[in-house]
């Protein structure tokens, strides 16, 4: 745990523009209103390897004018700015989400497909499941945790931490098989994945590389995949495709033994794919869920947090029994140091009121962006690593009235 000997919180900024939230004892140089139930918060902390400044979007749910919603690229597999993905959908403000696959050099040839390491629902409907955990982009993960671990925002309009599994099935006349990915870059060897029309143009061949213990290992050979439409078997093949799937049809890709099942259907089998995220942690259907790794849990921060590496960090948590959500970016380590340690990270958000937070894809991905009311655009507001913004997977939208 981080002490106030470790990580300290200095009133910085410009004093003319310095507030003290009348909610919460953290003292931010700054609070702007975006919006109703929306507000923009800047911070400084000192934290062990220097002088950090942050970002904050903080969103009172308990306003029924704020909702707050998975935002993408339109594909699973594909980038986009944040900027681009919060003016496309007219938001107030919005953070960049889940880790993805960002390179293949290790499978010099195969192209990365920008999808996200964890789950994706947006807009109540599940686009994606998890990646098996040692094919994750991004730092470890504390023990005991996985890529299914997802923060989201249940129809009652309550944030939770919980962990969306995958359940699905092949049915086909000679037996009903287990489903191992949905619209995933990583399969698990011998499994199946179905890939819709959510999944994008980019091709499948990334799916059939790395193993379950090895994200560098080799890309399989032994492939095969099934196309099917209205039910039906229309077509094979044997390696893995690319190019937009139409609406009402499903792409089946097996690796290794699951390429055997896949070769025993023919053209014209009927053929039946379930595929549905459940939750572990409850029965509330999930509004949208995105996808990274649990920092801080029922107030206290997760056993075996780093407490060495600093960098520049996103980071989502919520406090008030799930009603108040806050979105964290820390500006790039050029402005602001060399960041926070994951265990600090966990100690900023607690003290800001946070009893639950994950940590996002950070880096050169941390971005912020915000809407100035009367504005027509959102601008970023953190000083992104890179000195730009990095095209990502995924975004977490925040939505209300002008």
């Amino acid at each position: 745990m981080v002490t106030a000997a470790v990580l300290s919180l200095a009133a910085g900024g410009v004093a003319a523009a310095t507030t003290a939230s009348a909610d919460s004892p953290f003292p931010y140089d700054r609070t702007e209103r975006l919006a109703h139930g929306v507000d923009y918060r800047q911070f400084t902390v000192t934290g062990s390897q220097g002088t950090v400044h942050g970002h904050v979007l903080v969103a009172d749910l308990t306003d029924p004018q704020v909702r707050v919603d998975l935002l993408t690229p339109g594909a699973v597999g594909a980038r986009e700015a944040v900027s681009g993905m919060a003016g496309a959908k007219g938001a107030v403000g919005a953070v960049n989400g889940d880790f993805f696959d960002i390179t293949e050099s290790q499978h010099p040839g195969v192209a990365p497909t920008g999808s996200s390491d964890g789950p994706e629902i947006a807009s109540g409907r599940a686009l994606k499941a998890a990646v098996p955990n040692a094919q994750r982009f991004g730092p470890a993960m504390p023990p005991g945790e996985t890529t299914e671990d997802v923060l989201g925002m249940g129809v009652d309009r309550r944030m939770r931490l919980d962990r969306l599994k995958l359940k699905g099935q092949v049915r086909t006349p000679r037996g009903t098989y287990a489903l191992g990915g949905f619209n995933q870059y990583a399969l698990p060897v011998g499994g199946i994945g179905a890939y819709t029309a959510d999944w994008g143009a980019v091709s499948r061949q990334r799916a059939v590389c790395g193993s379950d213990t090895s994200r560098a290992a080799g890309c399989s050979t032994d492939t095969y995949e099934v196309v099917v439409r209205q039910g039906r078997v229309a077509a094979t093949a044997a390696t893995p495709g690319a190019g937009a799937i139409p609406r009402g049809t499903t792409v089946l890709l097996g690796r290794d033994a699951g390429a055997d099942t896949l070769r025993t259907l023919r053209v014209g089998d009927p053929v039946g794919v379930d595929e549905d995220l459940a939750p572990t942690a409850t029965a509330v259907p999930y509004v949208f869920a995105v996808g990274g790794f649990p920092v801080l849990r029922d107030g206290a921060p997760l056993p075996g947090l780093d407490t060495k590496t600093a960098a520049t960090r996103t980071a989502a948590g919520f406090g008030d029994d799930g009603h108040t959500l806050y979105l964290l970016a820390l500006d790039g380590s050029t402005e602001s140091g060399t960041g926070l340690t994951i265990a600090e990270l966990a100690a900023v958000l607690h003290r800001m009121g946070a009893d639950d937070a994950l940590n996002l894809d950070g880096g050169g991905s941390t971005t912020l962006v915000a809407r100035d009311p009367g504005a027509t655009s959102v601008t970023v507001r953190n000083h992104p690593s890179g000195g730009a913004e990095r095209p990502v997977a995924n975004a977490i939208g925040v939505f209300a009235p002008r």
